[in-house]
């Protein structure tokens, strides 16, 4: 097969849960260009639409779902809704994240510790579940976790400074979860032709202007990332399109650290 066609992802459907968010937007972004349908879903779907409406208009296909993914109610029926009018879901992008309720060891409560965990550890597995079904069916299928360097090595802390800013106790939690769930799902369901495979960002440069802007942690990370820069938007596409495609077909149960050289040192 000629490397172009190893990449086409043509005829395939693929869910991208937080998909008009900000890595989400590049991710569907990837998987449009590369010939998918995109189904971008969040709970905002009048956000999802009109991103959803900007690859239309851009000669892409996608479309846009509600999805509240700390609701199992709301998790069935959204896979319902994309399975009747597509008939399957082929590559699923678990990208949704709430920072609803992280915080500090010091500062977690109960309740803000089941807010978090609701979306960001049982909504994403109660989406797999319902999703890999069909997959199992049709012993095809190809799942991509969006991860964290969080979840590769525990918090630098010092690189805050005294800005204030931490890293929530939650997110090192659920990010390190995600990478043994990504293995697991690879081990368990290789058998049926089912890929499962994440990525570990670092720390991603639109957001962190958005957010932050430029403060004493953009200086300290910037200066301890071999780079020298954080990620920008098209830093993801690549890492999406490999792992969505025929080109990554040998490749499960890994983790692609996407972050500049940070881990490395």
């Amino acid at each position: 097969m000629h490397t172009k066609q190893l990449f086409d992802l043509t005829n395939k459907i693929a869910v991208v849960t937080g998909g008009s968010g900000l890595y989400g937007k590049s991710i569907s972004l990837a998987l449009a260009e590369s010939g998918a349908t995109v189904i971008i879903a969040s709970r905002n779907v009048e956000r999802c639409k009109a991103f959803a409406m900007k690859l239309v208009d851009a000669g892409m296909k996608a479309d846009a779902f509600q999805l509240d993914q700390g609701e199992e109610d709301s998790i069935q029926e959204f896979v319902r809704n994309v399975e009747s009018k597509y008939a399957q879901i082929d590559i699923l992008v678990n990208n949704s994240v709430t920072r609803d309720g992280m915080a500090d060891l010091d500062m977690v409560t109960k309740e803000g510790w089941e807010r978090a965990q609701k979306v960001n550890s049982t909504g994403l597995v109660l989406l797999t579940q319902a999703v890999i079904k069909g997959m199992v069916d049709r012993k095809q299928g190809n799942i991509i976790n969006i991860g964290s360097i969080q979840g590769v090595a525990g918090p630098r802390f010092p690189v805050y400074g005294d800005t204030g800013m931490s890293s929530p106790v939650n997110y090192t939690y659920d990010k390190w979860g995600m990478v043994g769930f990504t293995k697991w799902i690879a081990n368990k369901y290789g058998k049926f032709n089912i890929r499962c495979n994440c990525i570990s960002p670092g720390g991603y440069g639109p957001g962190v202007d958005e957010m932050i802007g430029r403060n004493e942690f953009y200086d300290n990370y910037t200066k301890l990332t071999p780079l020298g820069r954080f990620a920008n938007d098209d830093d993801m596409k690549g890492p999406i399109a490999f792992l969505a495609s025929d080109a990554s077909s040998y490749v499960t149960g890994h983790n692609l650290l996407l972050d500049g050289g940070w881990s490395s040192w």
